[in-house]
Formats: C-alpha cells, structure tokens, sequence
C-alpha cells in the first residue's frame, strides 16, 4: 500500500510506465491515476507528504480500518497523534511508526 502525495492510499488505481533515473534511462515505474504523480522508488524518491493534523486523522482512520482490527484502533490513533506532535515526520513514517507499535503492545 503506498500512500500519495494527494492523500490517497494507491492500490488499484495505478498505471506502469517508463522513466529516467539515475540507474537507467528507461526505469519501469508506477504512477496514481487520479492524480498523475509517478513514483520513482529506484533513486529512492517516495511520496513526501505532511499534512494538517485533520488530514491526517481521516488518513488514519482510513489505514485502521483496513489494516486493524476495530479494538486497536483507538490505540493507533492516540500513536498517529503522539508521532504527529513530535516533529516533521512524513506522513507514511507516523502510520507505519504507529502501527507497528500498536501491533508491539497488542
């Protein structure tokens, strides 16, 4: 699951197609049909998304209601919240910071 810089989580709404990077002027890559961003995770360039604290609870919320179950969810929103308070990360890092914990502690 990858997370946009549009604030949608990608997993069916993708497209394929080739470009230059520093290991090769043709690198195959995918790209977010509903807005047109292409990832190159060849050089390592992922989606570098920071959002508002209310942006970021609808994205919670939506990543918990896929991924955990309806008990750790209050958990892992109280984390995203914590992460989110202490610093400048991006917006993948806060999730994945939180569910790993919730996934530690249950």
């Amino acid at each position: 699951m990858i997370l946009c810089e549009c604030g949608k989580f990608i997993e069916t709404d993708i497209f394929k197609d080739y470009m230059k990077t520093s290991f090769n002027p043709s690198t195959r890559v995918v790209g977010h049909r509903n807005c047109g961003l292409m990832f190159n995770f060849a050089d390592g360039k992922g989606p570098k998304k920071y959002s508002s604290r209310k942006e970021l609870r609808v994205l919670a919320c939506k990543f918990a209601q896929k991924n955990l179950p309806v008990e750790n969810t209050a958990q892992f929103l109280l984390a995203v919240e914590r992460f989110k308070s202490q610093g400048r990360l991006r917006d993948v890092e806060i999730l994945m910071n939180a569910y790993h914990e919730v996934l530690k502690n249950a």
